[in-house]
């Protein structure tokens, strides 16, 4: 059963260095792990703002993809995930998209809220 679109609350207090995982919902599917190839719905926002920057459900589909295509924050906040679930991953700069460079999330610490619909080898 597909969840509807997340709504993210804005998170008090200074960004973390480190990563952040937060199961919203527990799966009882089929477990992610590092290197598999994962269908989700997500939704993005800059946690200093709390503005969208990207959300899948936008789009009216999800999205597959293979994890180690993804930003670091991602490859290791996914695994152990399993089907069904909602993940909420706070993304310090390093493990996204850097500190500072050419990307327009350079420098920002990302919040995600991740549905894992189906798990590919």
């Amino acid at each position: 059963m597909a969840l509807d679109k997340p709504e993210i609350d804005f998170i008090d207090g200074p960004a973390p260095v480190e990563l952040v995982i937060t199961d919203l919902v527990v799966g009882d599917g089929a477990e992610a792990v590092p290197g598999a190839t994962v269908l989700v719905h997500y939704l993005g926002v800059d946690f200093e703002s709390g503005e969208q920057f990207d959300a899948s459900w936008d789009r009216g589909e999800p999205i597959e993809f293979p994890l180690r295509g993804l930003i670091q924050g991602w490859q290791d906040g996914i695994p152990s995930m399993k089907v069904g679930g909602r993940r909420q991953l706070v993304i310090p700069p390093r493990l996204a998209y850097g500190e500072s460079g050419g990307h327009r999330l350079a420098g920002k610490t990302l919040v995600f809220v991740i549905d894992l619909l189906a798990v590919r080898g």
